[in-house]
Formats: structure tokens, C-alpha cells, sequence
């Protein structure tokens, strides 16, 4: 294994795992810690972000342009998550729109799905 996949592996499991941990921190009523929640969240994130950092570094690739198309991406990404997440509220937390929610879930996901050919572009 290269160093810069062990790297990345590394700092995206423990990134990953941060930032889990502070979601169910926030999410969960019965756990009552909202405000640590939040910190150890945001501390995922940063070390997620790092991890992207690092990695280009190690790999000597060109920094990240920011361009139309690149902010584009990025809105699609989150309203497909936004509603991918609505499915899943639908069905986990208002039991009594169960069928709706597999609808707007399975929408959500079929949204995640066209992301890839938009990023990749079409050849």
C-alpha cells in the first residue's frame, strides 16, 4: 500500500468516526449533549478537510479550482442530500408517511447517483 492511501485510509476513519460520534451526540435527545455534539462534529469536518489537503499534498496534484461549475456541484450535492435526508425522515420519524418517503428517498438517491457523471463528465 502507497503512504499517501494508508494516510488518507487513516485520517478518513478517524475523521469519519469523529464526526459520526458528535452527530449522534447532537441528534439523539436521550444522550443530552447537544453543544459537545456539535464541537466533535465539527472537529470530523476539519480533519475530513485535512485529510483532502494532505492527501493532494502527498500526491502532488494541482490545487482545487473554484469555479461556476465547481460551486454548481457542490449546491447539487446538497440539495440531492437534503432530500435523500427528507426520505429518510419520512419514513424513520413520521411513521404514517412511510410509501411518500421510500419515494422521495429512492429520488434522493437516484439524484446522489447522477452527481457522479456530472463530476466525471460524460465520454
Amino acid at each position: 500500500m502507497k503512504k499517501e492511501n494508508f494516510v488518507t485510509l487513516i485520517m478518513s476513519v478517524v475523521g469519519g468516526l469523529i464526526f459520526a460520534l458528535g452527530m449522534c451526540m447532537a441528534l439523539l435527545p436521550e444522550w443530552n449533549a447537544f453543544t459537545p455534539g456539535v464541537v466533535c462534529g465539527v472537529v470530523g469536518a476539519v480533519v475530513l478537510l485535512a485529510m483532502v489537503i494532505v492527501r493532494r499534498k502527498m500526491t502532488n496534484a494541482a490545487p482545487i479550482e473554484i469555479s461556476g461549475k465547481t460551486i454548481g456541484i457542490i449546491i447539487y450535492g446538497i440539495f440531492s442530500t437534503i432530500v435523500f435526508g427528507v426520505g429518510m425522515c419520512m419514513t424513520m420519524v413520521w411513521s404514517n408517511l412511510m410509501i411518500p418517503g421510500i419515494i422521495v428517498g429512492i429520488v434522493g438517491i437516484v439524484l446522489l447517483i447522477c452527481l457522479i457523471p456530472m463530476i466525471k463528465g460524460i465520454k
